[in-house]
């Protein structure tokens, strides 16, 4: 038989349950000595852009550590749940773990209460998460993801990014987090439509990591040489769906194949 404390009633959150019964397993618990963030690795970059009915998110798949990359494809995007991604930016290790257990909260939650949490109740639950890592956020371990999903009470994608201490706030159109963000979003201020089509919204945040790429030396572009691309997910009214890797080769092609023409990328109008 079960001990009381696993068929209690009453609280359908996962980390609640994790800190009471075994807080030692929870990220939080880490403990470290001075700061550790030049030989942990860190992963960057994020972004994500709406269109019409979803919201689509990529991330680069290059991993740092200090001046070393430690990683050349990593996946730093992860479905949270059928109707949300999240994508990592901080830690990696860290972040990875934070991931599995905000996968596991969303799924035990839905389990417990028959239906699954509203977007807003997701974006409050992961706040919650990263607010338990401040701790070592302050040694320079930090962690700070963007989270995106489709909500079906508006027919909308919607996009969420974090601070370190879980501060949560709501995005509009498009957004980035990483080391490189500053110039993806650069690049999605030029290129961005709210009317761009699925395909055309992929095209733009690829786009935006190969100008972050060119600018940041932490975020890696797409490897032609060993056709590693960025990992690209939509989330629309069927779900959360991977893009596959030959079609983002296909397009990385193409933006490949015209910045040799143009190596600053395409510009925008000016009305």
């Amino acid at each position: 038989m079960l001990p009381k404390p696993y068929t209690a009633t009453g609280n359908a959150s996962f980390a609640d349950f994790l800190a009471q019964q075994a807080p030692e397993l929870l990220p939080s618990a880490r403990s470290a000595v001075g700061s550790l963030a030049d030989v942990a690795p860190h992963a960057t970059t994020i972004v994500a852009a709406a269109f019409p009915g979803g919201v689509v998110m990529a991330g680069d798949r290059r991993a740092t550590m200090g001046n070393v990359i430690a990683q050349r494809d990593i996946e730093k995007v992860f479905p949270a749940d059928e109707f949300s991604c999240i994508g990592i930016a901080g830690t990696a290790g860290l972040a990875v773990e934070l991931v599995r257990l905000f996968q596991v909260e969303l799924e035990h939650y839905e389990k417990l209460e028959g239906a699954g949490l509203s977007a807003d109740g997701k974006a409050n639950r992961l706040a919650s998460l990263i607010r338990g890592n401040l701790g070592l956020a302050m040694q320079g371990l930090a962690v700070v993801p963007l989270f995106a999903g489709y909500d079906p009470s508006t027919g909308e994608g919607r996009i969420f990014t974090y601070d370190v201490t879980g501060g949560r706030y709501e995005e509009h159109a498009f957004h980035a987090v990483g080391s490189g963000s500053v110039f993806a979003r650069g690049s999605l201020k030029k290129l961005y439509r709210p009317d761009l089509s699925e395909n055309d919204t992929i095209t733009a945040v690829i786009q935006a990591l190969y100008d972050a790429a060119d600018d940041d030396s932490a975020t890696g572009g797409p490897d032609l040489t060993r056709r590693i691309f960025p990992v690209v997910a939509v989330v629309n009214k069927d779900g959360y769906r991977r893009i596959p890797d030959v079609e983002i080769g296909a397009i990385a092609d193409e933006v490949f194949g015209a910045r040799l023409i143009r190596p600053d990328g395409p510009a925008a109008p000016l009305s």
